[in-house]
């Protein structure tokens, strides 16, 4: 699964697409590995946006969850973001929605991540 970075200032857009279960989430967290390395204080901001994300399964969630803890422990941000309906109710049930930050817009996350990221992101 190849990563496209969008970069609006010290902030990094990821977007996935397809579907993110057993035979793909290998390549997602190996492909997520380096940004989330530079995501901490005085370095990136990382949003996944999600719009292009269809399904995510367990393997998908565990993903998530141990990006998550490490964002965390570097005291980072990670959001998620423009979660499609069916992919937003897998989140809700499982309960992921208490450890991952999600936002309705990928603007939102940024906003949410940096204002300098904001004023790059509405110059487009």
């Amino acid at each position: 699964m190849r990563l496209e970075p969008a970069r609006f200032a010290d902030v990094v857009v990821l977007a996935p697409g397809g579907r993110i279960d057993h035979e793909t989430a290998e390549d997602f967290r190996t492909a997520l590995a380096p940004h989330l390395e530079r995501c901490g204080p005085g370095q990136d901001h990382v949003v996944l946006d999600f719009a292009g994300v269809d399904y995510i399964s367990s393997a998908g969630l565990r993903v998530l969850m141990l990006a998550a803890k490490q964002v965390k422990a570097q005291n980072g941000f990670l959001a998620v973001a423009a979660v499609q309906p069916l992919v937003q109710e897998i989140l809700e049930i499982s309960r992921f929605t208490l450890v991952l930050r999600t936002m309705p817009s990928v603007r939102d996350a940024v906003a949410a991540a940096s204002a300098s990221g904001l004023a790059a992101f509405e110059r487009g």
